[in-house]
C-alpha cells in the first residue's frame, strides 16, 4: 500500500547470512520514521523481525490519531485534544473520527438525529440479558450483547455501499450505550430502560443507568458535561491493544459488531482498561490503612517496596498526559458540583496535591493521568467501580470504528503474525503403551 503522504526519503540495509538487504524508510507527516520490511521474508529466504507485543512494529499507516509522548501531544485527525475537549462535544468528535473532518452544522444535525433514531433495541435482546446472572461482571455482558446484535442485524454490509456503512455505524452508535447501561441495571436488580429523545447523548447515558422507576430523572448539567469531556478524552489512542484487536479482527472481514465486541473483551484485560479501576482499589487500601498518604507515596519511592501508585505516570506520555491536563478541572468542577462526601475522594485529592508537590515524582514526570481524574469523576457521580472500564468502552467506541473503517478502505490483508518456533525437533509418535 502505497500512501501519497507517506516520503520514502533514504534506506535501511539489513546483512543476513552475509547477504545486504535494502528496505525503504518511509517518514510521516509529522516526522517519525519507519522501516518497511515487507518483502523481508521473501527477500532474506524466510527470516522473520521478532517484537513481542509488537513494541517496535507499526502494524499499519494511518491518518486518525498522533501522540508523541515524549512531548505530552495527543491529535484526532490533527486537532489538539486539549481544543476538541474545550471547543467541541463527543458526537462531534466522534463524526471526526469516522469520517476524517469535523462536520457541518447540517451533517451533525443529521448524525446526531439518526443516531437518537436508533437508540434502542430490539426486545428480544432483554432475553439475552436475563440469562446473565445478577453476579456477571458488565463488560461480559457488554461484550457478549455486542456480539449478539449479529443475530439481529445478520447480513455482512456491503463495505462499498456509503449508505449501508452509515447506517451500521450510527446504529451501533445508538445502541452501545443502551447495552453498557442496562448491564449496570442488571447488576442492580433494577428494570431495563430506554433513553428519551430531548436528551443529549450523555444525559441520556446517564439516565439510562440512574433513572428509577418511581420517579423522573433530572440529568445534571455539570455531570453530563464532564462525562461527555470524559469520553472524548477516551475517544482514541492509537494502535493499543484493543484497537489492534479491532483491526486484526476486521481484517478477516468480519462484521462490525464481531469487532467491536473483540475489542470490548480486549479493553477488560486490567493491563489494558482496568487502570482507573484499579486507582479507586489503591484509594481504598489506603483507607482500610488509616489513610496516611504520605506513608503510600513513601512506599512508592521505596524501590525494594512493590507498591505503586496507579494513575501516576504513563507508559506512552513521559510527560504530562495532555488529557489529565484538561479533565483536572472537571474533576474540581464535579466534586465541588455534587458536594460528594467521599473518603476516598478526600484521599485522592490529598494524594494528588501531595504528588504534585514531591520532587521524586516531578523530576520522574510522574504525573496524576488520565486514568486517575477519571477514576475520581465516575466515583462522585456515583458510578460502580466495576462500571468504570464500560464507561472507558462507551468514550472508545468511535476510535473502534474509525479504525475499523480504515483499515477496511486501506484494504490492509488479513492480520497473520508469524513466530519464531523453539519448540522440539522433529520425533516419531510413540504408542501409548510404550510411553
Amino acid at each position: 500500500m502505497k500512501e501519497s503522504n507517506i516520503m520514502e526519503e533514504e534506506k535501511a540495509v539489513l546483512v543476513v547470512d552475509g547477504k545486504e538487504l535494502e528496505f525503504p524508510v518511509r517518514t510521516g507527516t509529522m516526522g517519525d520514521k519507519a522501516i518497511d520490511i515487507k518483502r523481508l521474508r521473501a527477500d532474506s529466504g524466510g527470516v522473520v523481525t521478532l517484537d513481542p507485543g509488537y513494541k517496535n512494529t507499526a502494524s499499519t499507516v494511518s491518518k486518525i490519531t498522533y501522540i508523541n509522548g515524549e512531548e505530552g501531544v495527543l491529535l484526532y485527525r490533527g486537532y489538539p485534544i486539549e481544543e476538541l475537549a474545550e471547543k467541541s462535544d463527543f458526537l462531534e468528535v466522534a463524526y471526526l473520527l469516522i469520517f476524517g473532518e469535523l462536520p457541518t452544522k447540517a451533517q451533525y444535525e443529521k448524525f446526531v438525529a439518526d443516531i437518537k433514531d436508533k437508540s434502542f433495541v430490539n426486545e428480544e435482546m432483554k432475553n439475552i440479558i436475563d440469562g446473565f446472572p445478577r453476579s456477571a461482571h458488565p463488560m461480559g455482558i457488554l461484550s457478549s450483547m455486542t456480539s449478539a446484535l449479529t443475530a439481529f442485524y445478520p447480513v455482512n454490509v456491503d463495505f462499498n455501499d456509503k449508505e449501508e456503512l452509515y447506517k451500521i455505524i450510527v446504529r451501533l452508535l445508538g445502541k452501545f450505550p443502551i447495552l453498557g447501561a442496562w448491564a449496570m441495571r442488571k447488576r442492580n436488580g433494577w428494570p431495563l430502560t430506554y433513553a428519551d429523545s430531548r436528551l443529549n447523548y450523555t444525559g441520556n447515558l446517564l439516565k439510562m443507568m440512574f433513572e428509577k422507576p418511581m420517579e423522573p430523572y433530572k440529568v445534571n448539567e455539570v455531570s453530563a458535561e464532564a462525562l461527555d469531556k470524559l469520553l472524548i478524552l477516551h475517544a482514541d489512542h492509537e494502535q493499543n491493544c484493543s484497537t489492534s484487536t479491532v483491526r486484526l479482527i476486521g481484517s478477516s472481514h468480519a462484521g462490525l459488531f464481531a469487532a467491536i465486541s473483540g475489542g470490548v473483551s480486549a479493553l477488560w484485560g486490567p493491563l489494558h482498561g482496568g487502570a482507573n479501576q484499579a486507582v479507586l482499589e489503591m484509594l481504598e487500601q489506603i483507607r482500610q490503612d488509616g489513610g496516611d498518604v504520605q506513608k503510600y507515596i513513601n512506599k512508592a519511592k521505596d524501590k525494594n517496596d512493590p507498591f505503586r501508585l496507579m494513575g501516576f505516570g504513563h507508559r506512552v506520555y513521559k510527560n504530562y498526559d495532555p488529557r489529565a491536563r484538561f479533565i483536572k478541572q472537571y474533576a474540581d468542577k464535579v466534586l465541588a458540583e455534587l458536594k460528594v462526601s467521599d473518603p476516598l475522594l478526600d484521599i485522592a485529592k490529598t494524594l494528588e496535591e501531595a504528588a504534585l508537590k514531591d520532587e521524586y515524582f516531578q523530576a520522574r514526570k510522574l504525573f496524576p493521568n488520565v486514568d486517575f481524574y477519571s477514576g475520581i469523576i465516575y466515583r462522585a457521580l456515583g458510578i460502580p467501580t466495576e462500571m468504570f472500564t464500560v464507561m472507558f468502552a462507551i468514550g472508545r467506541l468511535p476510535g473502534w470504528i474509525a479504525q475499523w473503517k480504515e483499515m477496511r478502505e486501506n484494504k490492509e490483508p488479513i492480520g497473520r503474525p508469524r513466530q519464531l518456533y523453539v519448540g522440539s525437533t522433529p520425533r516419531h509418535y510413540v504408542p501409548i503403551d510404550k510411553r
